[in-house]
């Protein structure tokens, strides 16, 4: 579907379903409520998660993962706001080290010509004005197929307006602005004070603390205030992959989880510097009007 000249559209690029819960998920419910478009481009099937919700971990569920996780992800997907899912089609990868890095059909062992050409096509054919993808310093995280989004994200976001790249794939379009997504330092010890704060054994190790941190790096705070279920029924929705009784992810009281950061960090890859920063709109500039202001 091409996105009307009239409406905004943001795009955001994730590896696996369930990366669109964990990353983002209350900036697009926001977006969504606001009337701007939201599309969601995963990259791989998740085919190598693994079953972390106990009361799911059976043999009859592992068989069929791929199906039950496509499930998953359209649940999730409208539960956060998508007004669409665009599987990119490659396999999971699996966590580095894997013998899943060796599948021929996998993300990381895709043809990388041949996965840009892929985005830029839906690029062009949604016509996205915000873009939201993965930095290249994912803060000690090394997944495969993380990495991968990043490594096409940026040349597909630089092509996608240039007619003389694949013109087969459809009409150039430029989108304004390419975003990177984080989970600030800031975030992690707001989280981790909370849980000392009322007694509660923290989930955050001394690891966390020692990934390195990219919050001078953010350039982008926007406040989702009102949105931040989306983050927790999003996760909930995959039901495999999520253990309902995580502490990580469900240890605080709700209460207490919607007003710890009450924004969502970005940072601002490719695009116009804001005149100040933070920036509280990744759209900043470019709604209707914003020329003549």
């Amino acid at each position: 579907m091409v996105t009307p000249a009239s409406r905004l559209c943001m795009l955001t690029v994730h590896a696996h379903p369930d990366d669109e819960a964990s990353k983002g998920a209350p900036t697009v419910a926001r977006y969504h409520a606001e009337g701007v478009r939201t599309v969601l481009v995963c990259c791989t099937g998740g085919e190598e998660g693994e079953i972390l919700n106990p009361a799911l971990d059976k043999p009859s569920m592992a068989d069929k993962l791929a199906e039950i996780r496509a499930e998953e992800l359209a649940r999730a997907a409208s539960v956060i706001g998508y007004d669409e899912v665009v599987m990119l089609g490659y396999r999971d990868s699996g966590m580095e080290g894997s013998e899943a890095n060796a599948h021929p059909d996998c993300f990381a062992n895709a043809d990388l010509e041949e996965a840009v050409s892929r985005l830029v096509s839906v690029i062009r054919q949604h016509r996205p004005q915000v873009i939201v993808t993965y930095p290249e310093d994912q803060g000690g995280y090394m997944h495969p197929d993380h990495m991968r989004v990043h490594d096409i994200s940026v040349p597909a976001f630089e092509r996608a307006d240039n007619p003389q790249y694949r013109p087969d794939l459809g009409e150039p379009w430029s989108p304004a602005k390419l975003y990177y997504t984080l989970w600030s330092r800031k975030r992690i010890e707001e989280r981790h004070q909370a849980f000392k704060d009322l007694g509660l054994k923290s989930p955050y190790s001394k690891w966390w603390f020692k990934r390195p941190s990219t919050d001078d790096l953010i350039t982008t705070q926007v406040p989702v205030d009102g949105f931040i279920d989306a983050r927790i029924e999003g996760l909930l929705a995959h039901a495999t992959q999520i253990d309902p009784e995580s502490t990580f992810w469900f240890g605080l009281p709700p209460e207490v989880e919607r007003s710890i950061h009450p924004y969502d960090d970005y940072v601002l890859a490719r695009g116009p510097r804001p005149a100040a920063l933070p920036e509280r709109d990744l759209f900043e500039g470019l709604r209707p009007g914003a020329a003549s202001e």
